[in-house]
């Protein structure tokens, strides 16, 4: 996993900050920090449940009928679907990777200063 950033890259991350502070601003207002821990805690679920997913389909052990039909699926793929298949999910790993740290950087904030702020006062 290499970050070899591009232009494209620098105004997507920087698109990500600018709307990342407005949603937080927006929590703070409404709810106060527990709204940016929140914000942070929706954005990890999101996170994971996608990097859980890419692997294959994830769910209750009834469906135990869709996880062999995704099997059977994945064996008739030819070599060139299986690379490509792949290269998808190698691709979506820098996003999620930063996906789950602005989640962390998010919850260690809004749950940090509303404890410190709110519950210490």
């Amino acid at each position: 996993m290499h970050l070899r950033l591009r232009t494209s890259d620098w105004i997507h991350l920087l698109l990500l900050v600018v709307s990342l502070a407005g949603m937080s601003y927006v929590a703070y207002r409404i709810v106060g920090f527990l709204g940016i821990g929140v914000f942070g805690l929706i954005i990890g679920v999101l996170a994971l449940t996608i990097e859980m997913e890419r692997g294959g389909p994830v769910g209750h052990g009834q469906a135990s009928s869709l996880y062999a039909q995704h099997m059977a699926a994945v064996e008739r793929m030819s070599a060139a679907e299986r690379a490509e298949r792949r290269a998808e999910i190698e691709a979506a790993a820098v996003p999620l990777l930063v996906a789950k740290i602005v989640s962390a950087g998010l919850i260690i904030v809004g749950f940090g200063l509303f404890f410190i702020f709110e519950l210490g006062a």
